[in-house]
């Protein structure tokens, strides 16, 4: 099993389409990359504890290989704004990458290379692992829990639609 630390926008949208991939054993949400130590969700709501919303991946690199993992999330959300997501703004919702060991680390740069020489103007942080916190238990598998609530329907169905028509082949039966 290996591991990835990804931050993409509000951790709820995030992990609902990592949930989807076969290869994928398990998606936690929660916090990196910033100065205050076992931030809560209101901690990183104020904008000022430098964390990002992330979701830590643990998958089965014979089903699922880590460029693929990091083309879905690519194609998921927007990689080309700065420290926001739609309507989400602030620094926990940056782009970014936090990568375990070297091969990670190339593997991410080679792909916003390849962004970018298509025109993309990628702005993904690409960063070594730091601290991973845990996000509240209610933020877990939060979509899955909560399909009725109004941000999820609004912000979510867009980005799985996106996920099954590029990747249907990486989805779970």
């Amino acid at each position: 099993m290996q591991q990835a630390l990804l931050g993409g926008g509000c951790f709820w949208c995030v992990e609902a389409v990592f949930l989807q991939l076969k290869g994928v054993t398990q998606v936690i949400s929660g916090y990196a990359g910033g100065n205050t130590v076992q931030p809560s969700y209101e901690d990183i709501c104020r904008g000022d504890t430098e964390h990002a919303e992330v979701i830590q991946i643990e998958f089965d690199e014979n089903q699922i290989s880590y460029e693929q993992l990091l083309n879905v999330f690519f194609a998921t959300h927007d990689p080309t704004t700065l420290n926001r997501q739609g309507n989400d703004i602030g620094t926990q919702y940056r782009s970014v990458i936090y990568y375990y060991n070297d091969e990670q680390k190339q593997t991410a740069d080679q792909l916003i290379q390849q962004l970018k020489e298509e025109g993309l103007d990628i702005v993904t942080e690409v960063s070594p692992v730091p601290i991973f916190y845990v996000a509240e238990e209610y933020h877990q598998n939060f979509f899955a829990r909560n399909p009725a609530q109004g941000y999820c329907n609004f912000a979510i169905p867009p980005k799985l639609m996106k996920l099954q028509s590029k990747f249907q082949e990486l989805l779970k039966d």
